[in-house]
């Protein structure tokens, strides 16, 4: 593995970049503090701005450390960061890492996550070295489910009973899983 951290990425649409302090007012508006937008993740909504930027002091500070992939998604057109992609579990061992995503509701829909999710991939596998990416989703957010495919992902299995939900349902996930050139084991 060659940890070499949280570099900037750009495509076509979008810069992917360490987050700033600065970001606090932008993931807040546009993702943080959104019940529906974070209707299938483990936290939030924040309930004021000062949760949002304690949070982002915390990832610039885990930046110190070259093993950390968090990146700000931020739309050229709009000048704002509008959601985040990151690398939420990784096994240097299997060479292999867990990605997840988060994108404000007013840029659903736009093929946004998946410009982002092939460029942070691409990273993973030729920068960095992992040969294997996995990503999961509850099996009530098909729209993640279809950026997944979309990227080349393929279906691996689902989890039952994985967890709760905010609202205390329990929440199945299928898992997907890219391999370096599809060279699997």
């Amino acid at each position: 593995m060659n940890h070499i951290g949280t570099n900037s990425i750009e495509t076509i649409r979008l810069i992917l970049r360490r987050f700033r302090p600065e970001d606090a007012y932008d993931m807040y508006n546009n993702w943080a503090s959104d019940k529906d937008t974070l209707k299938f993740v483990s936290w939030g909504p924040h309930t004021d701005i000062n949760v949002t930027y304690r949070r982002i002091l915390s990832w610039v500070e885990s930046y110190k450390q070259p093993n950390i992939y968090y990146w700000a998604i931020y739309l050229k057109s709009d000048k704002q960061v509008i959601g985040s992609i990151s690398v939420e579990i990784s096994n240097d061992r299997d060479e292999s890492c867990e990605i997840g995503y988060c994108i404000g509701r007013k840029y659903w829909g736009r093929e946004i996550v998946l410009e982002a999710l092939r460029a942070v991939m691409h990273y993973l596998f030729y920068e960095v070295g992992y040969r294997k990416i996995i990503a999961k989703y509850d099996v009530l957010n098909k729209a993640s489910g279809r950026v997944m495919q979309k990227a080349g992902m393929e279906y691996e299995r689902t989890l039952y009973n994985l967890g709760h939900r905010r609202d205390g349902s329990i929440y199945d996930a299928d898992v997907y899983v890219k391999y370096l050139d599809e060279i699997k084991p």
